[in-house]
């Protein structure tokens, strides 16, 4: 069994096609295509999990993860924390302290 440092995973590792349920999913890289407002976007070498037989794909959840990160709207922009000014509290009145006595 090969290991491939680039893919994190034994080369010969496959799991089940849920989908089918006759091929096996392997590890590959795929081109990820995907809408951002009304622009489509690319990603080249996308890890992805394909069947053998139907083709079904499922993508990397940490990969996915990464690139939610990277096209948000904030990406690379700083965030801004703004301090929260507490509405000065009026006095305390001092009153009388009941004892128990009374």
């Amino acid at each position: 069994m090969k290991f491939d440092r680039n893919r994190m995973l034994p080369s010969e590792f496959f799991i089940p096609c849920s989908e089918c349920q006759a091929g096996q999913m392997h590890r590959t890289r795929v081109v990820y295509y995907t809408w951002l407002g009304e622009d489509l976007i690319t990603v080249p070498d996308f890890p992805a999990w394909v069947c053998d037989v139907c083709g079904r794909r499922e993508y990397d959840l940490n990969a996915l993860n990464q690139l939610s990160l990277i096209l948000s709207p904030n990406a690379g922009k700083t965030t801004v924390r703004q301090r929260r000014i507490n509405p000065k509290t009026a006095p305390r009145q001092k009153g009388r302290r009941v004892s128990r006595a009374e």
